[in-house]
C-alpha cells in the first residue's frame, strides 16, 4: 500500500506503549510517509534490574518498527537466546523479568549513556537511529515516574505486578510517582501542538496512556488541539485484546466496556473510535461531547494494522 498523503501538514503524533499500540503504530509506519510520525512512548513502565535501566515501552515500539520484534510475544527480539539470564540466575539474581542476550545489548547501552550523563530522549534516540528506524520517537519524560500499583498486598512497581505477580493481586489505586515534579521530555508538547492529527493508541487508559496524561502539560496540551484527537478503544466487547485492562479497569470501579474508556477521555478527545462490536455504544459516547468512528481495530495480521492506519488517517 503506498503512503497516503491527507493532512495540510502529514504529521502524526501518536500517544501509547505496549504491544497494543506498536500494532497500530507498525499501521501507521507503514502506510503514511514515516518521517513524519512523531511517537510519544509511556516510561511509566521504567524499571532498574541488575544495574540496568530498562524502558520496555520504548523498545517494544522501537523494536516493532524496525522489524525486529519477536511476533509471537510483541515484545522482545525475533530468535532471542537467554543464556546470560539464566547465567545471572545461577550467581542468585532475579530471573522473573524475561531479558534476552540481544535484548540486553540495548539495556547496556542505554545504561551507558545514562552514566556519561546523557538523557532518556537522547538514549533513546540513539537506539532508533542504530535500529533504522524512520519516525520519531519520545519517552513521554526523562524524569523517572514510575508506575506503583497499590493492591491488596501492598505497594509494588507495576512491572512486578504483571511479570512477577501475573497480574493477580487486586488493584485498590495506581500511583505515577513523581509525576508532579516531571517535565515533559524535549519536543514533546511540540509534536502534539504541531501535529495535523493526535491518535491515542489502544493502550491500556490506566497504565500505558494514564502516566502521559499525568505528565504536566501534555493534558492541557491534547485539551488545546481536542478536535484533532483521535483516541482508539482498547476495549471491544467488553474485553482487552491485549494485556489486563480489563481487569484492572473493573477492579478500580470503571466500566469495562468502551463506554467506561470513552469517560476517561472525553475531556481531550475529539473523535473517539469504537470496533463495530460495540457500535451500541456509539450514542451514549457521543453524549460525551465526542464524535463516534466505527472501524474495525482488531489487529491480527499486518493487513488488518494498515487498514485501520489508513481508515483514522482518511476520517
Amino acid at each position: 500500500m503506498a503512503p497516503i498523503k491527507v493532512f495540510k501538514s502529514r504529521t502524526i503524533t501518536a500517544l501509547g506503549g505496549g504491544v497494543g499500540a506498536s500494532k497500530l503504530l507498525l499501521g501507521l509506519y507503514e502506510v503514511m510517509d514515516p518521517a513524519a510520525l512523531s511517537i510519544i512512548v509511556n516510561t511509566g513502565d521504567d524499571i532498574v534490574l541488575h544495574g540496568l535501566k530498562i524502558s520496555p515501552d520504548l523498545d517494544i515500539v522501537t523494536y516493532t518498527l524496525a522489524g525486529i520484534v519477536d511476533p509471537g510475544k510483541g515484545w522482545g527480539i525475533r530468535g532471542e537466546t537467554f543464556h546470560a539470564l539464566k547465567r545471572l540466575a545461577a550467581y542468585g539474581r532475579a530471573n522473573w523479568f524475561n531479558l534476552g542476550d540481544r535484548d540486553l545489548a540495548t539495556h547496556i547501552h542505554r545504561s551507558a549513556l545514562l552514566e556519561e550523563g546523557k538523557t532518556l530522549s537522547e538514549a533513546a534516540e540513539s537506539i532508533r537511529v542504530a535500529l533504522g528506524v524512520k519516525a520519531r520517537i519520545l519517552p513521554m519524560s526523562d524524569d523517572p515516574v514510575p508506575t506503583i500499583i497499590e493492591s491488596n498486598e501492598g505497594a509494588m512497581h507495576f512491572q512486578k505486578y504483571l511479570v512477577k505477580r501475573r497480574a493477580e493481586p487486586v488493584i485498590e489505586d495506581i500511583q505515577f510517582r513523581g509525576a508532579e515534579a516531571a517535565r515533559p521530555a524535549p519536543g514533546v508538547l511540540e509534536a502534539i501542538s504541531e501535529a495535523g492529527r493526535i491518535i491515542i493508541c489502544p493502550s491500556n487508559p490506566l497504565i500505558s496512556i494514564g502516566p502521559i496524561l499525568a505528565v504536566p502539560g501534555v493534558r492541557g496540551q491534547l485539551r488545546a488541539r481536542k478536535k484533532d484527537v483521535f483516541a482508539v478503544c482498547p476495549i471491544v466487547g467488553g474485553k482487552s485484546l491485549k494485556g489486563p485492562s480489563d481487569k484492572m479497569l473493573g477492579q478500580l470501579g470503571h466500566e469495562v466496556t468502551a463506554l467506561g474508556v470513552a469517560k476517561l477521555y472525553a475531556d481531550f478527545t475529539g473523535t473517539f473510535v469504537i470496533d463495530p462490536s460495540d457500535k451500541a455504544a456509539a450514542t451514549a459516547v457521543s453524549t460525551l461531547g465526542m464524535k463516534v468512528a466505527v472501524l474495525p481495530t482488531v489487529m491480527n495480521t499486518l493487513t488488518q494494522k494498515r487498514k485501520l492506519a489508513h481508515a483514522l488517517l482518511s476520517l
